[in-house]
């Protein structure tokens, strides 16, 4: 910066912007906030100085020179009123996080601002700088961390009633819980999100945002009709605001469609108008497996987990459920190759089924000890033996019920000589 100022007036803001490159723009407009007027006008043009020099250094991908900025504005947020304060600083926030590989920069940058938060009692402003500090731990796997922050921010919140951002606070809550597998603490916090929504207007993003985490979560009930309606509603309000969420919401409608065996309203829902703005790679790849689906192809399955591994293995709910879908149709082919035989070599089935002889004969040894069918494996010839269905003595179940009769009659013989007796 330069040592020499720029009066913070209308002139100094359009010589930043006809400047011929950013870097001198931006040394132009950290000229501007040097300026030590403090009068009504020269705070409204260092607001906008603000702005406009946030906007330049996110282009320039300059995190740092951000996070620098915050700590510089210091003295100026306490001329300003608190509710500007709190804009410019979220806005700062936001602009980090929209320069690639700077998840760690912004959590050290939220630790610092709620430091200075609390130092300088602006109670509002920490707690949603807390609640943001909380989904970036959470984005970074830090959950025990992320845990407790929410923890006692949600009973603060509370106790202030602040609804909106209760709202947001449940929500992430929800999403934690749901990260460490406990589902039964996500629900819970997702009802408490959906409650404090009800009482309040709720922007449509994060209407989205609690519709999208319902269906997630009634999808891992393997309820998929539900999870469809949710995803959809999510799907609606993203649309209508251009967000990138709503690519994911439609994938996991489409998802959805496969896991109820209604794969062939895949390739309907993507040719649809909404459908083809969003034609990508993530559409491709629930497509391929739409397809595979269709075909009952292990094959196909396998290529397009191979050949779309970011949008499929690496999103953790897709994968999971792709999961389970392709066990069940492993199982389906393999009881359909193996019903005509007595005996077979395993390294048939693999041949048939297009599958490594390793995998297959692992399969089937766990479908063997899950009762899927009996048989055994013959690993010295490399075979498997089917063996006929048992079939069930019947002389069990009568003589079960035969006894089960025996006994009301003596409890019965028993309640009318305690009668006698009396």
């Amino acid at each position: 910066m330069s040592s020499s100022y720029l009066p913070a007036t209308t002139e100094s803001l359009a010589l930043a912007n006809e400047a011929k490159d950013p870097s001198e723009a931006i040394s132009i407009l950290y000229r501007v906030l040097d300026d030590p007027s403090s009068s009504p006008d020269a705070l409204r043009m260092k607001e906008q100085a603000i702005t406009n020099l946030t906007k330049l250094l996110t282009d320039e991908n300059r995190g740092e020179d951000l996070c620098s900025l915050l700590t510089q504005l210091r003295p100026f947020f306490s001329l300003i009123p608190k509710a500007k304060t709190a804009k410019i600083v979220r806005g700062i926030i936001d602009s980090v996080a929209k320069i690639p590989g700077t998840s760690d920069l912004q959590i050290a940058l939220c630790k610092e601002m709620v430091l200075w938060t609390r130092a300088e009692k602006r109670t509002f402003l920490r707690q949603r700088v807390e609640a943001r500090l909380a989904a970036l731990l959470m984005e970074s796997k830090e959950y025990s961390e992320a845990l407790t922050l929410l923890s006692g921010l949600v009973k603060e919140v509370r106790r202030l009633d602040d609804k909106l951002l209760l709202v947001d606070i449940d929500l992430l809550v929800s999403k934690l819980h749901f990260s460490l597998r406990n589902l039964p603490k996500a629900k819970a916090a997702l009802t408490a999100a959906r409650t404090a929504a009800n009482a309040i207007y709720v922007p449509p993003a994060q209407q989205g945002a609690i519709d999208l985490q319902s269906g997630i979560l009634h999808a891992e009930e393997k309820d998929y009709k539900t999870a469809y309606s949710y995803f959809f509603e999510a799907f609606e309000s993203f649309n209508a605001l251009d967000d990138p969420k709503a690519v994911f919401s439609l994938k996991y409608m489409l998802l959805c469609k496969i896991m109820v065996n209604q794969a062939d309203d895949v390739g309907g829902i993507i040719s649809s108008k909404a459908g083809l703005q969003y034609l990508g790679p993530d559409l491709d790849a629930m497509k391929a497996v739409a397809d595979a689906h269709s075909k009952r192809s292990l094959k196909l399955f396998e290529i397009a987990l191979r050949d779309y591994k970011a949008q499929l293995e690496e999103d953790p709910i897709v994968h999971r459920h792709l999961a389970s879908l392709y066990d069940t149709l492993m199982e389906q082919n393999l009881c359909r190759l193996i019903e005509p035989f007595s005996r077979v070599e395993i390294a048939h089935i693999a041949e048939l089924i297009e599958l490594p002889t390793d995998h297959v004969e692992r399969k089937l040894s766990q479908m063997i000890l899950d009762k899927k069918f009996a048989g055994t494996l013959d690993q010295g010839a490399g075979c498997l033996v089917i063996f006929d269905d048992p079939k069930t003595d019947a002389i069990y179940p009568a003589t079960l019920e035969t006894i089960s009769n025996v006994g009301k009659v003596v409890d019965s013989l028993y309640v009318r000589s305690a009668k006698i007796m009396a």
